[in-house]
């Protein structure tokens, strides 16, 4: 089978890396740069528009890693072209592009979710209500729109969600925070639930948990992901397949059931509040950087999984994963998640299993150069957390380079 790969990250290196050793991928076509691309791979012609291009090389799958394309409705137009896409409809991806439509459903179908009220920047009474709901702080203000993983802003008082309603209002996140949120803030573990999803059924994936913030303690800005841990020892793992029955498939169903199926992988952003689970947020593909850490464990083919959801007949039962644990450690340049330092040349080294390039590119000497703000994903695997961990760490040593950032705390207990 001809399979397409859509993005050029750490995550879909990931999912590159699993599809080239499936032996029902004859042909694997990936499109942006990647240093760490599979040998295998092949690099789709470049004919201006992607679709033509997939249609070229005769796709019979489009596996999309990022956000962005299924927002602009890529599946819509593979599906207009008879072409299976492991990703949903512009319709269904709502469920992450807009946090206002996701939150409806949420209520909708009694699905535990944090209280929150919806504002149309610009306007005044909405401004009003707005600053009353910051008094009182403990408030998680949000943009409604996609923000690269940097919509949200978590504050504890009153002084701190003041300042981020301000900086949405004027403009901030740009027509992201058209429409934001204003959220109760709970505290408590953070899980990501995944679930391979065919419009009728959504299969548990092992949960996983990734280190939104900066600096160790859960300190400093929002990123895109420092680091992740899978599977998580936050939650029991039948508690994470309870989450999968009492959210993703009710989602799932209703969706179904309102002409717009869900095909793809649903990843629920999960706080357990006082011992109970409730949704933050959905996203409509695989977390980077979890899907680092949850593809390193993955046994299966994952071929007929990624086919499967796509045409909308899933494998019975669940794809099979290893007992062992994965822990993810991300390197960052200078600066991110705000502007980038000086661009910085890495030492030559052949690059392992566990080494997954987001943010380099070669120079024209063959050279690795760090040109993103997340650069590389380094993933240990153990038979237990902590071995996982010494080999995630390990790896980050043998490729530091000037001025990168890391977190020393990925895989520590919750609360260490």
């Amino acid at each position: 089978m001809r399979v397409v790969l859509v993005g050029r990250g750490g995550r879909e290196l990931a999912l590159a890396r699993a599809l080239a050793a499936s032996p029902t991928v004859t042909e694997l076509w990936v499109g942006g740069d990647n240093p760490g691309w599979p040998p295998s791979a092949k690099h789709l012609p470049d004919m201006g528009d992607p679709v033509h291009a997939m249609l070229a090389v005769g796709a019979d799958l489009v596996v999309v890693g990022p956000e962005a394309p299924l927002a602009e409705g890529l599946a819509d137009r593979l599906h207009s072209f008879g072409i299976p896409c492991f990703g949903p409809t512009q319709a269904a991806a709502q469920l992450e592009t807009s946090k206002a439509w996701a939150k409806a459903w949420l209520t909708r179908l009694a699905v535990p979710t944090p209280p929150a009220i919806v504002v149309q920047r610009g306007d005044p009474a909405a401004w009003e209500q707005a600053v009353a709901r910051c008094e009182r702080g403990d408030v998680v203000v949000k943009a409604d729109g996609l923000a690269a993983g940097k919509g949200s802003f978590v504050c504890a008082t009153a002084d701190e969600a003041l300042s981020a309603l301000r900086w949405v209002w004027d403009g901030g996140l740009g027509a992201a925070g058209d429409t934001f949120l204003l959220e109760d803030r709970l505290v408590g573990p953070e899980i990501s639930v995944f679930a391979l999803c065919d419009g009728v059924r959504a299969v548990p994936l092992p949960a996983c948990h990734d280190y939104k913030r900066l600096l160790d303690g859960d300190q400093g800005p929002n990123t895109g992901g420092m680091g992740a841990v899978c599977p998580t020892e936050r939650v029991a793992a039948s508690v994470a397949e309870q989450i999968v029955a009492q959210v993703h498939q009710p989602v799932v169903s209703a969706l179904s059931a309102a002409g717009t199926p869900f095909r793809g992988v649903l990843y629920a952003g999960v706080i357990v509040h006082n011992g109970q689970p409730q949704v933050l947020e959905f996203n409509v593909r695989f977390g980077d950087p979890e899907a680092q850490a949850l593809l390193a464990l993955w046994q299966d083919d994952p071929l007929p999984w990624l086919y499967g959801a796509a045409v909308g007949r899933l494998p019975d039962g669940a794809p099979r994963f290893s007992e062992r644990v994965a822990v993810c450690v991300v390197l960052a340049s200078a600066g991110y998640p705000g502007a980038l330092g000086d661009a910085v040349r890495l030492l030559a080294q052949p690059m392992g299993e566990g080494v997954l390039c987001s943010g380099l590119a070669r120079t024209a000497d063959g050279a690795l150069q760090v040109v993103g703000g997340r650069a590389l994903s380094l993933v240990g695997v153990g038979d237990e957390l902590t071995g996982a961990r010494a080999a995630a760490y390990e790896l980050a040593e043998r490729w530091g380079f000037a001025g990168h950032q890391r977190r020393s705390d990925i895989g520590l207990p919750y609360g260490a």
